[in-house]
């Protein structure tokens, strides 16, 4: 592991190539998705982490992204289709899709050598929505060697909760009324979408899937958008007893943003992906 604190300590001035921060783009259902990859200094090849914003994005990770680069740990942050400008619709689907898209493209032995990337030693990492889709884009991807959820939302259970309770359906209704970032949907098409999945975005149900990778789950004990006992509890228990056998699972008492718990996350997600992905320097 480094010998300083990325969260605190910038990295030896004198490593070369230097750290950079390019503007990136990708090609995904024949739009252009923008994105900021964030390069360590040194030559690498550096492990990179893909990291999947939520619904409608607001919480972009910048945080994570910059202390990840001090770590020795590339990572992307990028727009999904219809979201920030970007061209096309925004749908669930749309999410998946472009999350895959993306997961690929970085590896792609133009762009891996350009940006020093080590093509084997790929993490995905979401938070709300995009935890939900950084679990299925590894579940679907068996080369996507490390995968974490922070306060993931879990599609197939809110799914079925909507089925159950009315008034559970009108309160999705209304989370997914915060549009102004979003483009060519509705709460209601992206409620409909929801449902027609159902049971096929359970997050509980990928455990097979995932049982030979790393895993970590971060829940939120004061989460009125992802409250742990439906969100987080279910799918750490269905991994446990699976069981995934590499599995690191925390609750933190915070809400969804993780707002005041913005250092203990990224120590968390640093320890994570620094055991299971190690620096070009440490290996």
């Amino acid at each position: 592991m480094s010998a300083f604190d990325p969260l605190v300590t910038d990295p030896d001035p004198d490593l070369t190539p230097p750290a950079s921060t390019p503007a990136v783009s990708f090609e995904s259902g024949s739009e252009t998705l923008l994105g900021v990859l964030h390069v360590p200094a040194g030559p690498g090849p550096h492990p990179v982490a893909v990291l999947l914003h939520g619904f409608p994005g607001y919480e972009r990770n910048f945080d994570l992204a910059q202390a990840l680069r001090r770590a020795g740990h590339a990572a992307l942050v990028f727009h999904y289709r219809g979201s920030w400008g970007m061209g096309g619709s925004w749908s669930w689907a749309h999410v998946l899709e472009d999350a895959a898209r993306v997961t690929t493209a970085v590896r792609e032995p133009g762009f891996a050598a350009a940006h020093r990337l080590d093509r084997e030693r790929l993490a995905v990492v979401g938070h709300s929505a995009g935890g939900f889709a950084a679990l299925m884009t590894a579940a679907a991807d068996p080369s996507i060697a490390a995968v974490a959820s922070v306060a993931g939302f879990d599609f197939g259970r809110a799914a079925a909760a909507c089925r159950a309770d009315p008034a559970r359906r009108a309160s999705y209704l209304e989370l997914f009324g915060d549009l102004a970032p979003l483009r060519g949907t509705s709460a209601e098409a992206l409620l409909a979408e929801m449902e027609a999945a159902g049971d096929s975005w359970s997050l509980a149900g990928l455990a097979p899937r995932l049982a030979d990778r790393a895993v970590l789950l971060v829940g939120t004990g004061r989460d009125d958008v992802t409250p742990a006992p439906i969100h987080h509890e279910p799918v750490a228990r269905a991994y446990r007893d699976h069981p995934v056998a590499r599995l690191d699972e925390h609750v933190l008492p915070t809400d969804h943003g993780l707002s005041d718990h913005r250092v203990r996350l990224t120590r968390t997600l640093v320890d994570f992906l620094d055991r299971h992905l190690p620096p070009a320097s440490d290996r």
